[in-house]
């Protein structure tokens, strides 16, 4: 976890499942997890939102609210959250502009060539739309445990 300057979000608006739009104004008062993921239904991917999954009511309990984000259309995420039983809301990025807003368009190296993807990162806002917290770059394994703690120390503190 990289602690980071205490920012308020711009407000935007964003595409979800589920019929949502989100936007940072519409979650005050709740934390918010926003996970930026390369693909649904790649390995990575599908495991660290079951972990989301399963850790929910957890998320809940601490006053969280998650959010997963990918350059994926609303219908694959639909079918992504339908098939894995997702109990919150996947926000479509088609045009990238969330994903430029937190940085997390990244240059890779696949099969050898360059190819531009998405670099795994969570970030926490508190319940004043001010960023806390961001992760990159991260390893999907003890991952959600992780930000689950940190949600859960920044209830304390309020």
């Amino acid at each position: 976890m990289t602690p980071v300057v205490h920012k308020t979000l711009p407000d935007f608006e964003a595409p979800a499942t589920g019929g949502v739009k989100f936007s940072p104004a519409a979650y005050r008062g709740h934390a918010v997890v926003l996970y930026f993921y390369p693909k649904d239904a790649t390995p990575g991917c599908t495991t660290e939102a079951m972990q989301f999954r399963d850790h929910h009511q957890d998320f809940l309990a601490a006053g969280a609210v998650v959010f997963g984000v990918s350059r994926d259309n609303l219908m694959s995420h639909e079918k992504f959250k339908q098939a894995l039983e997702l109990p919150f809301e996947l926000i479509a990025d088609t045009e990238e502009k969330l994903c430029h807003m937190f940085g997390v368009v990244k240059n890779k190296i696949m099969y050898g060539k360059k190819v531009k993807g998405i670099e795994r990162s969570t970030f926490l806002i508190d319940a004043d739309g001010v960023m806390r917290a961001e992760w990159r770059g991260i390893k999907v394994a003890g991952h959600v445990e992780e930000i689950l703690q940190a949600v859960q120390a920044l209830k304390q503190k309020s």
